[in-house]
């Protein structure tokens, strides 16, 4: 039997928890000995109670990280990673990428790592997606704060006062993010209109009762595991010619365009935003990679000509209660691929595993050949 423990998340602003009590009730039944520390889904909403009722043993901050397989949502800070027990098994998002140091230090540690943000897209993979299931928050939120910050409302609306007009709100990039963005404007009762480079995503956006816009760039904006890709600069030219002439009829505009292991596209330019009309609103939720719009600053709302520009930051630790729910059963998922007959199994032939497992025996995997 394998001992998984759960630490507090400490990032600042994190209120999510890796294993909520119906995951770790699933690990205990699978076989796994959960220990989680004190107060840990406290800031989600699960008391320390409802994970002993699942079976889990609440323990200190000590007994946890000295776990053989600690589970996490954040990154560690250095020090956690000193806490860890030499030889030890990590699960999180890391986001390997960008953070060059901490893979030095887990692998200095001999700690076999496993960043979930690299999972394939692959069917076997699908329910353990955590960027997926939290981008599923994310854009559900993205709404909700534009709905807040505009002054108009989202239906039309027939009054006494005579008819008001819905918002008309446009999505950039139909990933999950953009398609939850789409179907939750669309409740609200506004008119959605959505873009994407990838074509293949046109039919899921009108499912959701958006117009999909369409341009030829020339190209296709298809990458490898069905992202979007990098245009080439006379494609992106014509695509940002493209995008001013639709944002500035917006009164919303959501921005959710991402490009693995790259800065975010800039879509919405300085001059595309001077053209859209006052009071409108821009949330992007790739401020945290740059942001799709060129005067976006993360974790900060800016005006610019009369345009609220919004560039929130985590926001999926903003609902920790469903946030923590998916992200837990993803996690419980990926335990029950990596743990066979009650020891870490970790087999680097597996496209799952061969694609998370960023250190491994004193050394980082990530980056390497294969």
């Amino acid at each position: 039997m394998i001992r998984v423990a759960v630490p507090k998340e400490t990032a600042p602003g994190e209120r999510r928890v890796s294993l909520t009590p119906d995951a770790a009730a699933r690990l205990v039944k699978a076989g796994f000995a959960v220990a989680v520390e004190k107060g840990a889904g406290l800031a989600a909403a699960f008391a320390d109670e409802a994970y002993r009722d699942a079976g889990a043993q609440v323990v200190d901050a000590g007994e946890a990280w000295t776990a053989p397989l600690v589970v996490k949502v954040q990154k560690p800070q250095p020090a956690e990673v000193e806490r860890l027990t030499q030889g030890a098994a990590l699960v999180g998002t890391f986001f390997a990428a960008t953070n060059p140091d901490l893979l030095r230090q887990l692998a200095g540690r001999k700690i076999t790592a496993f960043s979930l943000e690299l999972l394939p897209r692959i069917t076997r993979a699908q329910s353990m997606d955590v960027l997926s299931s939290q981008a599923t928050v994310a854009g559900y939120k993205a709404v909700l704060l534009a709905a807040q910050a505009t002054g108009r409302f989202f239906p039309m609306l027939v009054t006494a006062a005579g008819t008001l007009s819905p918002a008309r709100v446009l999505v950039l990039g139909a990933g999950v993010a953009g398609l939850q963005a789409i179907a939750t404007a669309r409740r609200l009762g506004a008119v959605v209109s959505a873009f994407d480079v990838r074509a293949a995503v046109k039919e899921q956006v009108e499912s959701l009762g958006a117009t999909f816009l369409a341009i030829e760039v020339g190209e296709g904006g298809e990458g490898a595991g069905g992202y979007a890709k990098q245009l080439s600069a006379d494609a992106h030219d014509r695509e940002l010619e493209f995008l001013a002439k639709h944002v500035k009829d917006a009164d919303i505009v959501i921005t959710t365009a991402l490009i693995p292991g790259k800065p975010a596209p800039r879509l919405v330019t300085n001059g595309a935003v001077a053209g859209m009309k006052p009071g409108a609103v821009i949330v992007d939720l790739a401020a945290e990679s740059g942001g799709n719009c060129e005067l976006t600053q993360a974790g900060t709302e800016i005006v610019h000509h009369g345009v609220t520009i919004l560039g929130p930051v985590n926001l999926p630790s903003s609902m920790p209660l469903h946030a923590s729910q998916m992200y837990g059963r993803n996690v419980a998922t990926f335990l029950q691929h990596v743990v066979k007959d009650g020891a870490l199994a970790v087999d680097l032939s597996d496209e799952i595993t061969r694609a998370t497992c960023i250190t491994r025996d004193g050394a980082v995997l990530f980056g390497a050949k294969p």
